[in-house]
């Protein structure tokens, strides 16, 4: 794109999270000089949001604002603004401020977390995905509340390990048999549930929640489980609502198709984050990633697509870490194709590894407090290189020394 050209181009950003905030700064770096506006729907800066339930819970963490000096870089924010609507023919989107027109648009509107049927209203329920949420959950914890989390996965650890170690009573709710079901297989999952235990926590599986009332959550079963504060994490759906009429394409789960370049199936429009799913050649799937470092990466591809420095599909390997119960857990790739599965240590010691192969070749890593392994493994999954089973089973050799 000419300089005049590029001049001339309004970028809308719709989104101001980790995915909409990386897209205006990568345009910025690599040479973008086009009006950039950034919308987003909360009235706060902008902020990153993995210190919501780990950090800002437990007030060691001041402020999640992005380090970014929008005014210097020329991108406008306009916040606490909701964008209600998409007319991609008049390349304008509908707001509560009335329309605003796009040269290109790029949609980063993240994913919202999915309520509990029935718990509308109900005071004391809280839901972990935005800093007022947090806000909120504050003087839960410093009140040393009995709580109750309902879902036993990556954010229901992560507030479980927060509230425990604030001295609350904790029970954690799971619908499946272990923890983190869907995301890891059974036996990863088994030896994660003992975490809880160990930390003091009750993991109740196998339960489902009938219905909650103020001071109190009833189950299935007719077990009643005192609560001064339910803490619901079940998940998140795209957040996709305000496209509805568009035309846009999206998947069954709602989440904006994008092609390789981050292209939405409308002209001019992109989607990153939480919001688009991409196809992965490299897994021979499309993937939907609800995962930070896919905001932080996407956001580079749409930036050089707009510029015209194409760096390439995007096919990145999936990232991600969470710190629950005392552990640093990573993961890195996607393992619903492996056919073959490695421990490298012992899941009752505080550190080990699991490794995903297929056809004798790394497509994924758990490591729990083996950063090494996390780190090598993951040049070997980008690098699709071959590796000796043996010696990759061996917690005692490096990975990168197990190469075929």
């Amino acid at each position: 794109m000419s300089e005049q050209k590029q001049a001339e181009q309004r970028v809308v950003i719709v989104g101001a999270g980790m995915a909409g905030v990386q897209t205006a700064v990568a345009l910025r770096e690599q040479g973008f000089t086009g009006p950039v506006t950034l919308i987003g729907a909360e009235p706060h800066q902008p902020y990153d949001r993995p210190p919501l339930s780990k950090a800002i819970l437990l007030g060691k963490a001041e402020d999640s604002a992005f380090e970014v000096d929008f005014e210097d870089l020329g991108i406008e924010l306009r916040l606490g603004l909701d964008v209600t609507g998409l007319r991609a023919a008049d390349h304008e989107i509908d707001t509560e401020a009335g329309p605003v027109g796009y040269d290109t648009l790029v949609v980063a509107t993240g994913a919202h977390p999915i309520a509990l049927p029935g718990t509308e209203g109900v005071p004391g329920v809280h839901l972990l995905r935005t800093l007022d949420d947090a806000v909120r959950l504050g003087p839960v914890l410093e009140r040393r509340h009995a709580v109750v989390v309902v879902g036993a996965g990556w954010i229901g650890a992560e507030f479980a390990t927060a509230a425990r170690a604030a001295g609350c009573a904790v029970t954690v709710v799971e619908a499946a048999g272990l923890p983190l079901t869907g995301a890891l297989p059974d036996e990863v999952a088994a030896p994660m549930a003992e975490w809880y235990v160990a930390d003091g926590a009750e993991l109740l599986t196998h339960a489902r929640v009938e219905t909650v009332e103020p001071g109190r959550v009833v189950l299935a079963d007719g077990r009643s489980l005192p609560a001064d504060a339910v803490v619901v994490g079940i998940g998140a759906r795209p957040a996709t609502g305000w496209l509805a009429g568009s035309g846009i394409a999206l998947d069954p789960s709602g989440a904006v198709t994008a092609d390789d370049r981050l292209r939405t199936s409308l002209p001019d429009v992109y989607a990153v984050g939480d919001c688009a799913s991409f196809p992965s050649a490299r897994y021979g799937e499309r993937l939907l990633v609800h995962h930070w470092d896919n905001a932080l990466q996407g956001p580079r591809t749409v930036a050089a697509t707009l510029t015209g420095a194409d760096s390439g599909p995007y096919d990145p390997v999936p990232y991600f870490w969470s710190e629950q119960f005392g552990r640093f857990v990573q993961y890195a790739g996607h393992h619903a194709a492996a056919d073959e599965l490695l421990w490298r240590g012992d899941p009752a010691d505080e550190t080990w590894s699991v490794l995903w192969l297929r056809a004798g070749v790394p497509v994924a890593l758990l490591a729990v407090g083996r950063p090494r392994d996390l780190a090598q493994g993951r040049k070997l999954i980008e690098s699709a290189t071959p590796v000796d089973p043996a010696r990759a089973a061996d917690p005692s050799v490096p990975l990168k020394a197990a190469v075929r």
